[in-house]
């Protein structure tokens, strides 16, 4: 294909798989159950956490954090007491533990405390061109509390060579319009021209069969080459070939 009919190719994917029965088997299902700012944004940065492995699974853990939170997230991270967060000691996800949890939670509440939220804290660059810097600079404020070095590694930061998959997966969740019913738009401090492509071993194959990513490791050079080319296709909203992408290598098994 052409560039221009490649365009078309990757449009027409997009557009099938923004869908709301892409709900029934992401893990994006679990934020869709709030309808409070605060709580969307709480459960999806929770759960965009721990979303690596069998979605199933993903979904299953999500569902205990929930549960933990009461299904009252915002209200679990600003109001909760030290004997609250003791049950959280019992959670384990993959490498994600309780001890890591428990440290979200109070780094939220301070997040929510002192730089007025999530949305602030991801918009310190807010008319940067990308979000590189802006990752960057919230991983400072999400670890300026005491905490145990292992945690660190649940926060990717491009700026030392992540992809930082899942966080570009949550800023879209965030900042994409709901259009389609699948993102929630509820951000209003960025916009989606600024997102990128969260990369990931679907994304990355597809990417590579069809030419628009060259570099073999799903890394931030590979991440910055996929959003170059991604950008020319559509320089507004450049992250809704992540729908394109991830569906053809999940539902259809492009290769």
């Amino acid at each position: 294909m052409n560039k221009k009919e490649l365009k078309a190719f990757l449009d027409e994917k997009a557009r099938t798989f923004e869908s709301s029965h892409f709900l029934e088997q992401d893990p994006i299902q679990i934020p869709h159950r709030f309808d409070k700012k605060e709580d969307i944004e709480i459960a999806g940065f929770l759960i965009a956490t721990i979303a690596w492995g069998n979605r199933v699974s993903i979904i299953k853990s999500g569902n205990r954090m929930m549960q933990f939170m009461d299904n009252d997230p915002h209200t679990f991270v600003m109001e909760h007491k030290e004997a609250d967060l003791k049950p959280l000691n019992t959670f384990v996800h993959r490498t994600f533990n309780g001890i890591d949890f428990i440290y979200f939670i109070k780094a939220l509440r301070n997040i929510y405390t002192k730089h007025k939220g999530l949305e602030y804290a991801f918009s310190t660059h807010k008319k940067a061109s990308d979000m590189y810097q802006n990752i960057h600079q919230f991983k400072k404020i999400f670890f300026e509390l005491t905490h145990e070095k292992r945690t660190e590694k649940h926060v990717s930061d491009p700026l030392k060579g992540s992809s930082a998959k899942r966080l570009n997966m949550y800023l879209r969740w965030m900042v994409r319009p709901a259009l389609m019913g699948v993102d929630f738009g509820v951000w209003n401090r960025l916009k989606a021209a600024q997102l990128s492509c969260p990369l990931d071993v679907h994304s990355g194959n597809v990417a590579r069969s069809l030419g628009i990513l060259k570099r073999k490791q799903n890394d931030f050079k590979a991440l910055v080459q996929l959003d170059t080319a991604l950008r020319k296709f559509d320089p507004t909203d450049p992250v809704k070939y992540d729908f394109a992408l991830f569906g053809l290598g999940v539902y259809e098994g492009f290769k």
